[in-house]
């Protein structure tokens, strides 16, 4: 009763909520709560259902959900693969791990990501304009952009466990505003997400200034 009557109270303190979240966790962690993919991206919804029906006048949800999965072997996730799939029951899940590739769902996009290094992916990223034949003298932060793998640019980015944070959206997160919990995933509850969205509409974003 008391955890819910927080819940609430918390809810109520929120207006401004980011539009993309990312939660970076390691393989450990999902295998040890796979279901809470599914848990933040229903938390997602409802707390966006409710800021837009209950906050100021154009007040967003959030619109993209991403979760980067750590590992050397993506593998590994292919006996939580109904776990992640789940999500699409609510959601829009793009699912990238290794060379596999999937969609479905609909309504908020999230993507889950299973080992994927942003170094690799800036690599790719030059590589692709090179057989493009992309002129040197062309090329600026929007081209760049345009030859990431993931167009993204999370306003928050979200580590528990208190792990440092990997290279993933190295580029694209340069802004985005960081958040280090000390609640392992498996008991990452909604109140400390909820925490997390209150802290950050409290924060001043100066993206480099």
């Amino acid at each position: 009763m008391i955890y819910w009557l927080y819940a609430q109270l918390l809810r109520r303190q929120i207006v401004d909520l980011p539009e993309q979240v990312c939660f970076m966790i390691s393989g450990e962690d999902l295998a040890g709560a796979p279901d809470s993919l599914f848990a933040v991206t229903s938390w997602c919804n409802a707390i966006s259902a409710h800021v837009t029906r209950h906050g100021p006048a154009g007040a967003h949800g959030i619109c993209h959900l991403m979760f980067h999965i750590a590992t050397k072997d993506p593998d590994q996730i292919d006996v939580l693969l109904p776990a992640i799939r789940k999500i699409s029951t609510i959601a829009h899940l793009s699912l990238h791990a290794g060379s596999r590739k999937e969609t479905g769902g609909s309504g908020m996009d999230v993507v889950v990501a299973v080992g994927k290094s942003g170094r690799e992916e800036i690599t790719e990223c030059i590589r692709k304009m090179a057989r493009d034949n992309v002129p040197p003298e062309t090329v600026d932060e929007k081209v760049i952009e345009s030859y990431l793998t993931f167009q993204y640019a999370p306003d928050v980015v979200i580590k528990s466990g208190g792990d440092h944070l990997t290279d993933f959206l190295i580029w694209q997160s340069v802004y985005s505003e960081l958040f280090f919990s000390d609640v392992n995933w498996a008991h990452f509850r909604e109140v400390d997400f909820l925490r997390i969205l209150r802290d950050y509409q409290a924060r001043i974003r100066r993206f480099g200034k």
